[in-house]
């Protein structure tokens, strides 16, 4: 017994005086964030031991006091025994899956708590892979194994017994040794033992699974990984029956010489255990239905890279291969069935319950050709051509494709800009509306709880930031909740957003934004419709005052997700303990890296205390009611801390003789067990180490409704949060007693009267500093379309919209809610006549779909007719009908105007598309004058963008002609004989392609223009596209209109692309007036053109942009018109004329010699791609300005050569800085 003893001491001895520092570092990503239930690997991988310090079957049974003092035991003491009967309910699982996502497409959240975790520890240079992981938010839900190997029936125990201590003040932390006299059992105190996994020194790889489920069965898989090799080499399984007191190896059962890769866990049966072996020996899974205790082996024929287990069928797996094939197995993988080839990875998902029809539905995304894929419907053992559903009409991008809760959303991109879909419940596809002029560049959805749709949107105009949008339920309609969120790439190029939601309380969410270059926290209680800095704490750890002050300095917390899931990570909240809020942070004007400490709120985020001036780790005990905290270090640590109430103090327990260097912490945290694993390592040299701690001992009983309180949530000084006034019922803090895991959180909850900000902004509307919600200048309230049938009625905005799931009691008169509007009879407007593919061509002998839209008007009523343009035509008695698109084949080449029209017996609208078949489409833009003289020639050309080396054919296409004129030139001089609107429609043709463009002409006999200039800050708002452009010329028009008193159909504003933003106000004769009355008309034009120069001049004319934004719109100077003289007699003021002309033109000459010199020839801009290239060159007529032939200009062709070849020079991308001028040239009036 002696020489027994002393050979221990020496072993301890030799262990603390030449321990090897092993620094830990964790470094992980979320490839893939929630995919229903797919399984990634969970790999942990220990420090490269050669020697095994310490043999099996030794015992070694301890006493430590609360001075972490060795106390001797008799050997008659016995062996350790697990002292609880709780059962295990919940799993820890880690299992095996793909690699991650890199693409820049629609990405998914982490969502349920079934989602599994994969990671990859390397010690001494750990390395993680997370794959998948839970809701941070909700205590990791891993279905884990950690791991590090023992031989065979190898027993090595060692036995903590009953370390305890007292309860320390909130200044005493970390470092300080606690006091008080040896434990007693009644006293609060931890059972602990710890058993060495010895004999696989040499493996450096584990995965650990913790069965759960009234189970008290751990799995450890260990593996030698070689770095060199890419393989693993050899592997042993390990099983614990006793909640990991002791450990039986289990080779013999898998057959010794099968190299095991990984281990899944089917989530809704943790009995049945699916382990694969490493394909470079062989292709095979091993099968488990007892939770390991035996496996039956079946060999397969692919190289599986992840599976998906089915959410409902125990038996249904997905795996997916390495060479991009989708398999199927319905009997728990003994048998494999090929879905679908060329399958995107981790772009497939099984039936969602009670949405799709079938339980055995599988979505695909499938890869058709480079950057295009489409989105495949079929069941998962019948998934033949004939079988399948391509429910998206047409292709999609390739890795858009996400399937989650009632959502589908895919991504499409054509001319280079992305178009978002979204399918609600399994509906069709609706284009998913941003804000006109957010211009999204990247997408990815965050969240789709509670029926919404939460989605970080980079915008046009942001580079490192994205802005964080809120959608109403279908996912149609977003909204700006915060700008300028703070991001980062992961190391596959994965986005993580600063952005966590708090669990347990409703509309709660924390979010960091970049402010002037800082990086500051922000918390909102109305699901982001107001944000607020977070309050810093009055003390700090040690009791001392800090005086930081709001706005000026405040609180900033780490919001990142737990790169390492057997860590706490950053922040951590739980849903049984609603208001309590964990995190690293620190105090000042901006988030930093250093300085960090441990913050603490249990009042939901109103007032904050500092708990630890170091970083730790922090996990909920017992349900909440306690907390369990870790330092966060490289150093070796044997202490633990425990706090019964809230963390106002913290008792220090120790759970190991010798430091350990902590790898992670392994916990069931829904379980009643109150068991917890810590594993890690004594030095590099030594094998991984498991310590099982039993914490029942800190509590003394079960709580009683006595041992309760009552905490009322609140928002500052408001009672009300979401619409009602809510109380929780908590632990009295310091009460040692076992809170019972269905206890109500909720005490008490009264609904509260509406106000503004139970309401969000509805679509189109912008809260206003006032808080109340206006139209944005882009948003006509009165322009949006409704549907519905006769004596029916609609609902129609007011601005807001309830925020999804506010519960809000409205009283009295509502000024919020939508008004119920009796629907009125209305002609048909707006349709729109499209093919399913939107492309305008197709190959002879093709399904063509036809797609129509009607934008207002009753459907019911309305017939719709549809005329081929082949001599066929079909009528329908409703636009209901024509939901599924019209098929129709052609049989002939050629190019046909399709038709359709819409009645009713209030009106009619039609709509025209001209379909090339065989020729299939690309891009052209049409440069037009916005207003041409009627009989004068003008000039029109066709751009195509990119450039072609191939010859092209144009197709011209005037109002209502029945064939059009066909050039192979880009440039056609035409004269329009009717005055009015004439609508111009170019084709172009390559090859196969064809691609449209249309202009809507204004053809007057004479018109008078101004040039136009605004305010810089325009500039600021200007994203150079024409749509924007036409938005911004109708508002000036309205503000013209306003100050002068003329009507909106005589002014006309078209502005000009490039920066700075410049205008041109076109002021036509009234159509009222007769032709007789031309003299007087055009004396009216001059003295409507008077008096715009003067309210010009005079600042009258402005709008403002949007809040705080003011426009002030101002003249430039006159433009050229030409002149008309219809006198034929040669009278001395014509002489004059003449001689004018003559020197005007010697002036035209040297124009256009140096026409590069001329802005509106040559604009130059440094942004290219994503803008339509736009040279407008219109005239007027003004008897009293410069008198110029239009043939003396150049011609619009070597106009656009000029701006193409300045395009081409300038280079194209908005990356780059946009700088352009523009000048404009004097004008003398002869």
């Amino acid at each position: 017994m002696t020489l027994w003893s002393f050979w221990s001491c020496f072993l301890l001895a030799f262990i603390q005086l030449f321990p090897i520092h092993i620094k830990l570092a964790a470094r992980a990503e979320i490839s893939f964030p929630r995919l229903e239930k797919r399984f990634h690997p969970m790999e942990v991988t220990s420090p490269t031991g050669h020697t095994i310090r310490k043999s099996a079957g030794i015992k070694v049974s301890l006493k430590v006091n609360d001075r972490n003092e060795v106390l001797h035991r008799s050997e008659t003491d016995g062996p350790a025994r697990p002292k609880y009967k709780q059962e295990v309910k919940n799993e820890t699982l880690l299992t095996n899956g793909s690699t991650g996502n890199n693409s820049k497409n629609l990405k998914i959240p982490d969502k349920k708590c079934d989602n599994i975790s994969t990671a990859e520890i390397e010690t001494p240079e750990a390395t993680f892979s997370v794959g998948e992981r839970k809701k941070r938010s909700v205590g990791v839900s891993y279905s884990g194994n950690v791991d590090r190997s023992i031989t065979g029936e190898a027993r090595r125990s060692v036995r903590t017994v009953h370390g305890a201590s007292n309860f320390r003040s909130e200044s005493r932390r970390t470092g300080e040794e606690s006091r008080g006299s040896n434990p007693k059992q009644s006293e609060p105190h931890l059972d602990t033992s710890t058993f060495a996994l010895s004999g696989d020194s040499t493996h450096n790889q584990a995965m650990v699974h913790w069965s759960g489920q009234n189970s008290s069965v751990i799995l450890i898989l260990t593996k030698l990984y070689d770095l060199t090799m890419g393989t693993v080499t050899e592997s042993s399984l390990w099983r614990s029956a006793d909640y990991g007191s002791t450990y039986t190896k289990l080779n013999d059962k898998v057959t010794s010489r099968t190299v095991l890769s990984y281990l899944y866990v089917c989530p809704t049966n943790k009995q049945k255990i699916l382990m694969l072996s490493d394909p470079e020996v062989e292709s095979a899974v091993l099968i488990s239905s007892d939770e390991g205790a035996s496996f039956e082996k079946f060999p397969i024929n692919f190289n599986v890279l992840s599976l998906l287990f089915h959410p409902a069928q125990e038996n249904w797996i997905l795996a997916y291969s390495h060479d991009y094939k989708l398999y199927s197995s319905m009997d728990f993988g003994k048998k494999w069935q090929l879905v679908h080839e060329n399958v995107m990875p981790g772009r497939f998902y099984w039936a969602v319950m009670g949405l799709d029809r079938e339980s055995d539905v599988v979505h695909i995304e499938t890869r058709i050709a480079k950057g295009r894929a489409q989105y495949v419907k079929c069941r998962a053992q019948r998934c033949t051509e004939g079988d399948r559903q391509y429910l998206f009409p047409g292709h999609v991008d390739t890795n858009s494709l996400v399937v989650q809760d009632e959502y589908v959303f895919t991504q499409v991109t054509k001319s280079g800009r992305a178009s978002y879909f979204v399918s609600y419940m399994r509906e069709s596809f609706r284009q998913m509306k941003l804000p006109k002029y957010c211009l999204p560049k990247d997408m990815h959805i965050i969240s789709t709880d509670e029926k919404q749709v939460f989605a970080a949107v980079q915008e046009w105009n942001q580079n490192n930031t994205y802005s964080l949008y809120i959608s109403d339920s279908p996912g149609v309609y977003f909204i700006l909740s915060l700008e300028n969120l703070r991001t980062s790439r992961g190391p596959a190029g994965n986005l993580l957003v600063d952005f966590y939601k708090v669990e347990g309380i409703n509309g709660m969410y924390l979010a960091n934004k970049i402010v002037d270059n800082h990086i500051k926290t922000f918390i909102t209680y109305n699901k982001g419709q107001t944000w607020a800095l977070l309050p810093a704490p009055t003390t700090d750890v040690s009791g001392k005052n800090l005086h930081c002050i709001l706005p000026f300095c405040s609180l900033h917390l780490h919001l990142e997700m737990s790169e390492n899931p057997y860590t706490s990570g950053p922040i951590t909240s739980k849903k049984s303990v609603p208001g309590i809020i964990v995190a690293t942070g620190n105090i000042g004007n901006e988030l930093s890296s250093t300085n960090l400490g441990m913050f603490i709120t249990s009042d939901a985020g109103n007032s904050w205390r500092q708990i630890f001036d170091e970083e730790y780790n922090i996990w909920f005990l017992d349900n909440g009611g306690a907390l369990l905290a870790v330092l966060h270090a490289a150093m070796p640590i044997r202490q633990l801390w425990i706090s019964l109430d809230e963390g106002k103090k913290w008792d220090r327990h120790s759970f190991s003789l010798v430091p350990l260097y902590v790898d992670g912490v392994l916990m069931e945290p829904e379980s009643d067990n109150h068991i917890i694993t810590f594993f890690g390592h004594f030095s590099h040299r030594s094998e991984w180490q498991l310590i099982k701690i039993d914490y029942k001992g800190l509590f003394s009983r079960r709580c009683m409704d006595g041992d309760y309180q009552t905490w009322s949530l609140h928002n500052k000084e408001q009672q009300c949060v979401m619409g009602e006034k809510q109380k929780y019922m908590k632990r009295r803090p310091g009460n040692r007693c076992m809170l019972a895991q269905d206890y109500s959180r909720i005490y008490s909850s009264e609904p509260c009267t509406c106000n503004a900000y139970d309401f969000e902004c509805d679509y189109g509307w912008e809260r206003q500093a006032d808080g109340k919600c206006s139209p944005a200048f882009w948003f006509n309230p009165n322009g949006v379309a409704k549907s519905c049938s006769s004596s029916q009625s609609f609902l129609n905005s007011t601005g807001y919209r309830k925020v999804l799931s506010n519960n809000c009691k409205e009283e009295g008169r509502n000024v919020y809610s939508p008004k119920r509007v009796a629907c009125q009879p209305k002609p048909p407007q707006g349709l729109h006549l499209s093919t399913s593919h939107g492309e305008l061509s197709a190959a002879i002998g093709s399904n063509v779909t036809f797609m129509i839209h009607l934008d207002n008007g009753e459907s019911p009523s309305t017939s719709i007719q549809l005329d081929f343009g082949d001599g066929i035509k079909i009528t329908y008695s409703n636009l209901s009908r024509t939901d599924d698109g019209i098929k129709h084949i052609y049989r002939k080449t050629g190019i046909y105007r399709v038709i359709a029209t819409a009645e009713n017996n209030l009106g009619s609208d039609s709509s025209a598309l001209f379909l090339h078949i065989t020729s299939p489409v690309d891009r052209v833009y049409l440069s037009a004058p916005i207003v041409a003289i009627r009989e004068k020639a003008a000039n029109l050309t066709a751009v195509v963008w990119p450039s072609h080396t191939r010859t092209l054919t144009f197709f011209w296409w005037f109002e209502n002609s029945s064939e059009p004129i066909i050039t192979l030139e880009g440039s056609i001089s035409h004269m329009f004989l009717r005055e009015g609107e004439n609508k111009v429609t170019v084709q172009v043709a390559c090859g196969s392609s064809v691609l449209e463009d249309s202009k809507v002409i204004t053809v007057k006999e004479y018109f008078r223009s101004l040039l136009l200039s605004f305010s810089p800050a325009l500039d600021e708002h200007n994203p150079d596209i024409p749509e924007w452009r036409e938005d911004i010329g109708r508002v000036v028009r309205t503000a013209l209109s306003q100050v002068s008193g003329v009507s909106e159909s005589q002014l006309m504003v078209s502005l000009y692309p490039g920066l700075p933003t410049t205008a041109e106000l076109f002021m036509l004769s009234d159509e009222q007036m007769s032709s007789e009355h031309k003299k007087r008309s055009e004396e009216a034009l001059d003295t409507i053109s008077d008096i715009f120069v003067t309210a010009l001049n005079q600042g009258l004319v402005h709008f403002e942009l949007k809040a705080n934004i003011h426009i002030v719109v101002s003249m430039t100077q006159q433009t050229l018109a030409p002149l008309v003289d219809s006198n034929s007699i040669h009278s001395g003021p014509a002489m004059l004329m003449l001689i004018s002309v003559v020197f005007v033109g010697i002036a035209a000459f040297f124009i256009y010699k140096f026409k590069r010199k001329i802005p509106w020839i040559h604009v130059e801009t440094e942004d290219r791609h994503e803008k339509d290239p736009e040279v407008i060159s219109t005239v007027g007529q003004n008897d009293a300005m410069c008198k110029v032939k239009l043939s003396e200009f150049p011609s619009q062709k070597e106009l656009m050569e000029k701006e193409l070849e300045g395009r081409s020079r300038g280079g194209f991308g908005r990356n780059m800085e946009r700088i352009v001028t523009r000048e404009f040239p004097n004008c003398t009036n002869v």
